[in-house]
């Protein structure tokens, strides 16, 4: 049975602990030096990202056992078959800026949860800008700051112009031509799932994304994105749909104020 959008809610409430504990966890072992190693696709993990997993994944165990979970450091769940509610979780969103040296803060611990192919729910931690921002679709969407929580909501675009974000890690090409036919100019490099919170509190305007992402990295933003008055569409305007092959993601923009015409 779907969950209802006021038991989203409480679920989301009952989340934000184990969240900020896994947070936490993170950046004890990011204080004490980060050791990595790679995955045979090639991308890095490291004792961090176990760590939170097992965090969270204890916990929707506990709040939420019937409710199949795909995360990504657990391989075996990614050849798991979409059921029509699922969550989707990434312990640590943005290894890479996790790992570089200049600790700019830009990685996120992610859940989301997906209905009918649409995330409904999402929690978003960036544990090092101590920012946490958590929507349901059809509810609202908040972000926690300094232990001070204020509700968003996508902002109009700004008379000088939308400003995008773009990831600071894969900018590509394509996204600088997206950008350049849209008559974009202004632009703020982040990394991970930060740039839908960026979205959602009204601080930019767009996020155009055509190199590679899987549905952990996406959701639990989109979540929030779109409880916070935003959406998400295929290059072509077409609904972004969860429950893809392997859960790899195409290219998507994601939007706030501006849509593309």
């Amino acid at each position: 049975m779907l969950l209802p959008a006021p038991e989203c809610q409480a679920l989301m409430e009952a989340l934000s602990q184990p969240i900020k504990q896994a947070g936490e966890t993170i950046m004890e072992i990011h204080a004490r030096g980060v050791v990595a190693r790679e995955k045979p696709d090639g991308s890095p993990v490291s004792e961090a990202d176990e760590a939170a997993e097992a965090i969270l994944l204890a916990a929707l165990a506990d709040l939420a056992p019937d409710i199949p979970v795909i995360s990504e450091e657990n391989a075996a769940s990614h050849a798991v078959a979409a059921p029509e509610q699922f969550f989707l979780v990434d312990p640590v969103d943005g290894t890479r800026e996790f790992l570089r040296p200049d600790g700019n803060g830009a990685f996120t611990v992610n859940i989301g949860l997906v209905q009918n192919g649409a995330p409904v729910m999402g929690l978003v931690l960036a544990p090092a800008l101590d920012r946490a921002f958590r929507g349901v679709v059809g509810i609202g969407a908040v972000e926690v700051a300094g232990g001070v929580s204020r509700a968003l909501q996508v902002r109009p675009v700004p008379a000088t112009g939308p400003v995008a974000v773009a990831s600071r890690s894969h900018r590509d090409d394509e996204t600088n031509a997206w950008l350049a036919v849209n008559g974009i100019t202004e632009t703020r490099a982040a990394g991970s799932s930060v740039k839908f919170g960026l979205l959602a509190a009204g601080e930019a305007d767009v996020y155009p994304r055509f190199g590679q992402t899987m549905e952990w990295d996406t959701a639990a933003g989109e979540a929030v994105l779109c409880a916070a008055g935003g959406k998400v569409l295929t290059p072509d305007g077409a609904p972004f749909v969860y429950g893809k092959p392997a859960y790899r993601n195409g290219a998507f923009i994601a939007c706030a104020g501006f849509v593309p015409g």
